[in-house]
């Protein structure tokens, strides 16, 4: 399946996004941003895929916004005149948001595959993903700031979280550029690979362990772990013990306590889930 931007591929049960504007280094015009929640929502409602990567397609995972494009199409918004003006570009951003939230809000779990540019909406993209991996010439920045701009699609408010008040603090303040081994000190990645074929092997092997694990326990623990967010420990021990009163007994936890009491390691058969 292929838009303008995108291209979403199935291998069994993991969905592979592609961003697919090589030809500018997967820049993000606006089909990027119009198209995405859609995207995400496809991923969402079909049952057959329990994980999903996101991957650049040609040399570089992302530069970010395509500045000299949304310039020329939006100038008058951006440049609007009085409140009613403003207030149009406020809409604008939000609808933006929508895309990177739908990432971070889905309901699966997601895996950045980062290879060469990470810059700018590249970072805000990866930052709303689950898990990032990366390759080795990858180079990531929070450019916003040398154009000009204060970052607006989530990065600000994902990365603390990610790497931390002080690395935020640097990344988005300098709007410097960092090298793999750096995102992988800082735990922005939790692996490097040698070259994007060795990237895409190892996300796609991390998906499909993830998608082997029953979609309801994944869909659990992404929640209980974003809801955890800015919450006490206390609060979030009240949160999962309601969850597991209510999605404990599933027919898939059955299955595995047959199997452990069978000195059996437990198999999920994706055809048998309830999704």
């Amino acid at each position: 399946m292929t838009s303008a931007f995108f291209e979403l591929e199935k291998i069994k049960n993991v969905g592979l996004l592609y961003l697919n504007r090589p030809e500018k280094r997967n820049a993000m015009n606006w089909p990027f941003w119009r198209d995405l929640p859609n995207w995400i929502q496809k991923i969402d409602e079909d049952p057959t895929i329990h994980c999903f990567v996101i991957a650049g397609k040609g040399k570089s995972f992302s530069t970010g916004l395509d500045l000299e494009e949304f310039f020329a199409e939006f100038k008058e918004v951006v440049q609007g005149e009085f409140g009613e003006g403003r207030e149009k570009l406020m809409q604008l951003i939000l609808t933006m948001q929508k895309g990177i939230n739908a990432v971070y809000n889905s309901k699966k779990p997601s895996i950045a595959l980062v290879q060469k540019h990470c810059i700018g909406g590249g970072l805000d993209l990866v930052s709303a993903c689950d898990i990032r991996y990366a390759s080795e010439d990858a180079v990531f920045s929070l450019r916003e700031a040398k154009v000009g701009i204060v970052a607006d699609m989530g990065s600000l408010q994902r990365l603390p979280h990610i790497i931390g008040q002080g690395n935020t603090r640097e990344l988005a303040l300098t709007g410097k550029d960092i090298t793999g081994e750096e995102a992988l000190r800082m735990g922005l990645v939790t692996k490097l690979t040698k070259d994007f074929d060795s990237l895409l092997e190892a996300g796609l092997a991390t998906a499909h362990e993830i998608a082997e694990n029953p979609t309801v326990v994944i869909r659990g623990v992404k929640q209980i772990l974003n809801q955890g967010i800015g919450k006490t420990i206390d609060d979030g021990l009240d949160y999962v013990a309601v969850w597991n009163a209510s999605m404990l007994d599933t027919l898939e936890f059955r299955r595995a306590i047959e199997g452990f009491m069978e000195r059996k390691r437990p198999k999920f058969n994706p055809e048998t889930r309830v999704d």
